[in-house]
């Protein structure tokens, strides 16, 4: 039987991606529910070809677009967050592909969880910001979440069929992104066009500025802890620039498996949605005559300072993570409108860390609340 995926962002980078998966892997895989926030043009287009039962479009004014686009062809369609959520408990996904951006993925996930569907993790976000609650609902539920980002896909690969208690310490490799090498001086005068500019990775705009701040491999450090059950300090970021190594593990006898390939997201969700087997692939493959020269070098956490911010929210733990988070996303939403400069972001996001109530032990009403009142303050401290 073909296994039934639904893909809670399809409209996004990692959504069009995990649909040539499917397109590619037509025999095993099928898709049963299409979401988007607002790109209801490509949304319609997407579920015209590949026809799930459901589709939800969160922007509620584009919901007759797309009702009336899709009504004929026997497409149930729903409008709002809420209805991405109360969808969890109806589907028959066998696979949940959670891949809205930032704070918008958590509560889906969570009903995913519960409703005891097989999670492909592609919203860092949802760990980052309630990652404690997250393991204990999976454990609960006895719900597999199967990473989906590269490095997390990496370490788990890596672990497969390894003793837990062998691990010495995980190592995340980052690209460096476009301003590697730079010094702060260099930086103050940056634009979004030039933050952009990725060398290696297709992504979208909030994450790929993210990837220039560093603060999406400080996301992935604080996911990393929540998925191995590793310490903070067992977790190490490395730079390696030509972004083949995706990220290794060190072991307790002095050995490194580390996990290859070219920098291409599809592997990682190809992975995710056939584990435990290995499907063969079209993808393009590796040559070491092209890459013969991999190198590696320290991150520069002086000059971005989210990384070092992201593993403080992880040692004071509670809630100081979703504060980090969203302080994070209303600041590089405000540098994508030109509001603030691009340094400014890290100094936001600390000034909210400083400033926003912290709770030791959080609930998800307190995420929810935590959420919002850092928002507001943030918004306070743009010009």
């Amino acid at each position: 039987m073909k296994k039934k995926i639904a893909i809670l962002g399809s409209t996004g980078s990692i959504g069009t991606q995990s649909l040539e998966v499917i397109k590619e892997q037509s025999e095993k895989l099928e898709v049963e529910v299409l979401t988007a926030n607002s790109n209801s043009d490509l949304l319609i287009k997407q579920a015209l070809e590949f026809k799930p039962n459901h589709v939800v479009i969160a922007d509620e004014s584009k919901y007759l677009e797309v009702k009336d686009a899709l009504q004929p062809h026997d497409i149930k369609v729903y409008a709002g967050n809420k209805s991405i959520e109360e969808l969890m408990g109806v589907t028959s996904a066998d696979i949940v592909l959670t891949a809205m951006v930032g704070y918008s993925g958590l509560k889906p996930t969570v009903a995913a969880i519960q409703n005891k569907k097989r999670i492909a993790l592609a919203n860092k976000e949802t760990l980052v910001v309630a990652g404690e609650l997250i393991t204990q609902l999976c454990a609960e539920h006895r719900t597999d979440l199967i990473p989906v980002d590269s490095e997390h896909s990496a370490i788990f690969q890596c672990l497969v069929g390894e003793n837990p208690d062998s691990v010495e310490k995980i190592i995340l490799t980052a690209s460096g992104g476009p301003f590697r090498g730079k010094k702060r001086e260099q930086l103050l005068e940056i634009t979004k066009v030039q933050a952009l500019k990725h060398p290696n990775w297709t992504m979208g705009a909030k994450i790929t500025i993210d990837s220039a701040t560093l603060m999406n491999k400080g996301l992935e450090v604080i996911e990393a802890k929540w998925l191995f059950g590793v310490k903070g300090e067992d977790i190490e970021v490395v730079v390696h620039p030509q972004s083949i190594i995706h990220s290794m593990v060190a072991f307790k006898d002095s050995s490194i498996k580390a996990q290859m390939g070219l920098p291409d997201m599809k592997l990682p969700i190809h992975y995710a949605f056939f584990y435990p087997d290995r499907i063969s692939a079209s993808f393009e493959r590796m040559s070491f005559s092209k890459y013969g020269n991999l190198t590696f070098e320290q991150p520069d956490t002086d000059t971005f300072r989210n990384l070092a911010l992201a593993y403080e929210a992880m040692a004071q733990g509670g809630n100081m993570a979703c504060i980090l988070n969203a302080a994070n996303e209303i600041a590089v939403e405000a540098f994508l409108q030109d509001k603030i400069k691009f340094l400014q972001i890290a100094e936001i996001n600390e000034k909210c860390m400083q400033s926003v109530s912290f709770i030791k032990q959080p609930s998800l009403n307190d995420y929810v609340l935590t959420d919002t009142e850092t928002r507001n303050f943030a918004k306070s401290l743009l010009p």
